[in-house]
């Protein structure tokens, strides 16, 4: 478990969109709080791929980040349809828009999840739990991140010092050989080889006999 000071506590500051083809989900993309207009355009060149809207211009600013929430905008083809606290999507009523020019645009709340719709296709944008990124660890952050690589290093360190003594690894070996020879004993008494060989006396050396050596051998 990490500590408090490296947890990283989450918010809804970004925003998650879904693109649908009937109930088919095609693309799922999430927005951190760093990006501040969401442009959407039917190719990916642009950080929200929209195929299948018709759209004003190219590319088409769908959202823009505000201090409470976003900002979301209408294509004019399409309809708007609104979700809040969890409940059925429902028609988002034309008193309710608001309009910048001739553009149409409804505020997205932390409890409100939008549903832009035309044809087959619906793209529903929520508040998404993408917090914002921290630019660098804390000083409290080094000092456990110091602890647990003294921690993993002292592990390879602490078996070399508590590993076996000089004196165990020759008791150790020798007790591997005692084994061996056990083991050697019972394998030649196994095999009946385990008596010596009786000496031979004198007595019962064989008798050569005597021979007669060829009259044209001489011995010198």
């Amino acid at each position: 478990m990490l500590p408090r000071a490296m947890r990283t506590e989450v918010k809804n500051d970004g925003l998650f969109c879904e693109l649908y083809w009937g109930t088919t989900l095609n693309e799922a993309r999430s927005f951190g709080p760093e990006l501040t207009r969401v442009l959407a355009a039917p190719d990916e060149t642009v950080p929200l791929p929209l195929y299948g809207f018709t759209l004003p211009e190219e590319p088409f600013l769908l959202a823009e980040r505000t201090e409470t929430g976003y900002r979301v905008f209408v294509p004019p083809a399409a309809r708007l349809e609104r979700s809040r606290n969890g409940d059925a999507f429902g028609p988002v009523p034309d008193a309710e828009l608001r309009r910048t020019g001739e553009r149409a645009w409804l505020e997205l709340t932390p409890e409100d999840r939008l549903r832009i719709l035309e044809g087959e296709l619906s793209l529903v944008l929520a508040p998404s739990v993408a917090g914002k990124r921290e630019a660098a660890l804390k000083p409290k952050d080094f000092i456990w991140l110091a602890m647990g690589a003294a921690l993993f290093l002292s592990l390879p360190v602490g078996f070399l010092f508590a590993g076996p003594s000089p004196e165990k690894m020759a008791e150790s070996n020798a007790r591997a050989i005692a084994a061996a020879r056990e083991r050697e004993q019972a394998e030649r008494k196994r095999l009946g080889v385990d008596t010596p060989a009786r000496p031979i006396t004198q007595e019962e050396q064989p008798d050569a006999g005597t021979k007669v050596l060829p009259a044209n051998l001489g011995v010198y």
